[in-house]
């Protein structure tokens, strides 16, 4: 309850001041300025119904909820940074403009011509110039205006990248303990599916036939799978069950398995009747070569709150500590924890790298890998922006993503 608080009055004061900078400043009262103050309030409400809503009903009322929903919520984001980025050079502008008014004018001296009229003054202002009040109007309107088309302009790039085809990212990655017979060795990493109100079946199967199509030896889901549950989207989910990989496709749980009404443990099922293997606190080894490495998975952290939570204890411990160990595990911020089990490679989802710009900018506060290859106390880390999108089907300077990381010892 104390998230959703602060996400209604978020929005609210963001709506405020789209509806100062926006409404506000570009008309005069009246009734103009009435209908377009109900549509933002219409505009809000569709947002709301979109992120509660889409919890709430079946997907078919969730699908027409969330479409207009959260393309909005994407223009308002992106109204709401350009406005504020535009909030500089406004004021700049202003205080030019009264310093303007409130400098005191100062009648020019015209030379009187021989036998002429007596002399006549004439003020500076007197220039054909719109009125101080009309400039300030004049300033809002061209800030909205450029707001407007930049926000509608970037959405409709972010939305472009992210329903196209994810990009395919290769990625050689050197482990020291790695036995040379495993040199090449391929996995296949994808996360962030988000099966839900705004993908369908066809997101699923270009998904899949393009992991097919890397040949890899094994491939991981790194969580986030769905936003729903199997009653709603299990057919969305089920060419799952034609992925090709020479030891098998094994999955973690994200934390939106955590929010579906009925919780992890039914997905778990059903990926199982898919021949996707869940690790769940555990590892496996994977042969190959006559060599061997552990591929190892652990829950993600919002399970703690369902006793559910990540164990690295019973998934790392015990194991021959003279070969590799590659780990799954959602969130970023868990290669802490691997790292003082000596986890040699860390493949994580979660941060979308960002999804949508700036955010990227925030992400760090929380995680320690944005995206891509990186080392965090000493354990490498891999972090995918996924192949899906959560709410807005936007993203911008974050493209979609399935990686195909290649082993060297």
């Amino acid at each position: 309850m104390g998230f959703l608080a602060f996400v209604l009055v978020a929005i609210f004061g963001i709506h405020y001041y789209l509806w100062r900078r926006l409404i506000r400043g570009t008309t005069a009262p009246g009734r103009n300025r009435r209908i377009l103050t109900w549509t933002l309030v219409v505009l809000a409400g569709l947002l709301v119904a979109a992120l509660i809503g889409t919890r709430i009903f079946p997907s078919e009322t969730g699908h027409a909820l969330a479409w207009p929903g959260y393309l909005w919520l994407a223009i308002m984001f992106y109204l709401a940074v350009i406005l504020i980025v535009l909030e500089i050079p406004r004021a700049i502008t202003l205080i030019a403009l009264r310093r303007r008014e409130h400098k005191p004018s100062q009648a020019l001296p015209v030379p009187v011509p021989a036998g002429g009229a007596p002399p006549v003054e004439i003020a500076p202002d007197e220039s054909p110039v719109l009125p101080q009040l009309d400039r300030r109007l004049f300033l809002s309107r061209t800030a909205a205006a450029v707001a407007g088309v930049g926000a509608i302009a970037t959405v409709g790039y972010g939305m472009r990248t992210a329903l196209g085809d994810p990009i395919i990212e290769r990625v050689p990655v050197r482990l020291a303990r790695l036995d040379p017979r495993m040199n090449g060795f391929r996995i296949a990493v994808v996360s962030d599916i988000h099966l839900g109100p705004l993908t369908g079946i066809n997101h699923t199967e270009r998904i899949v036939r393009m992991i097919n199509g890397l040949e890899a030896d094994i491939v991981a889901i790194v969580g986030d799978l769905v936003d729903g549950t199997v009653a709603e989207l299990g057919p969305l989910a089920r060419p799952l069950r034609n992925l090709e990989s020479r030891y098998g496709s094994y999955f973690v749980t994200g934390n939106h398995e955590y929010y579906t009404a009925n919780g992890p443990k039914e997905w778990i099922d059903e990926l199982n009747t898919l021949g996707v293997r869940s690790l769940r606190n555990e590892r496996v080894e994977i042969a190959h070569a006559g060599a061997a490495l552990d591929l190892a998975g652990v829950n993600d952290i919002n399970g703690t709150t369902m006793d559910d939570g990540p164990n690295m204890a019973n998934a790392l411990t015990g194991r021959d500590t003279t070969r590799p160990v590659v780990l799954l595990s959602h969130q970023p911020v868990q290669v802490h924890d691997a790292a003082s089990y000596g986890v040699d490679l860390q493949l994580s989802g979660h941060t979308h790298g960002g999804q949508m710009a700036p955010f990227n900018l925030i992400v760090p506060l929380q995680q320690p890998v944005v995206q891509g290859l990186d080392i965090v106390d000493g354990t490498q880390i891999y972090v995918t922006r996924g192949a899906g999108f959560w709410g807005p089907p936007v993203r911008v300077g974050a493209p979609p993503e399935i990686s195909l990381l290649e082993l060297h010892s």
